[in-house]
């Protein structure tokens, strides 16, 4: 009989001490932390945060965009990050004022984690400015439902519920 060499051997003690699921999740690990693509886009997104706290929103704009488009042809993606970047690039889009476009970009983020608040806010500003009351006060509601604390959605409702009233008093 010949003996297993002692490799073998330690592999097959490591992987029957191991669960099957803990297993699998290492490997899935494993596999996203040598993933090419998954490399690029944390550094795509480090790099756009970057851009976009120094106020350089153009670049910091097409960093996003190259994040998205790598996260969403990547096997794996962090759906959070994912969500983050569609935020920050619709805020990029609300200072230069295409209030249409931030709203998409608002609204994928929401899709992607519907328990992110902030694009609920930022959404809502926007629907306030356009006089979207009611659409703005639901997006505000939302933004407080997920988080209670959120001041800035506190008072953005409580403004938002007293325009609302002036615009039906003046007939609009």
């Amino acid at each position: 009989m010949q003996e297993a060499p002692v490799q073998q051997v330690a592999q097959f003690v490591e992987a029957a001490a191991t669960p099957p699921a803990l297993r699998e999740s290492g490997r899935a690990q494993l596999e996203l932390m040598e993933d090419p693509l998954l490399k690029e886009s944390t550094a795509l997104l480090s790099e756009a945060h970057e851009e976009f706290n120094s106020g350089r929103y153009k670049r910091a704009e097409e960093l996003y965009t190259e994040f998205i488009s790598t996260c969403t042809t990547a096997r794996e993606c962090d759906h959070n990050e994912l969500a983050i970047a569609y935020n920050n690039r619709g805020q990029v889009k609300y200072f230069r004022v295409d209030f249409y476009e931030a709203m998409d970009d608002y609204s994928e983020a929401i899709k992607i984690n519907s328990q992110f608040e902030v694009p609920y806010y930022n959404r809502g500003l926007i629907r306030y400015r356009l006089g979207f009351f009611q659409d703005a006060e639901s997006d505000f509601r939302k933004a407080l439902e997920i988080n209670a604390n959120f001041e800035d959605a506190k008072q953005s409702l409580h403004q938002t519920m007293v325009d609302r009233e002036e615009k039906l008093k003046r007939g609009y």
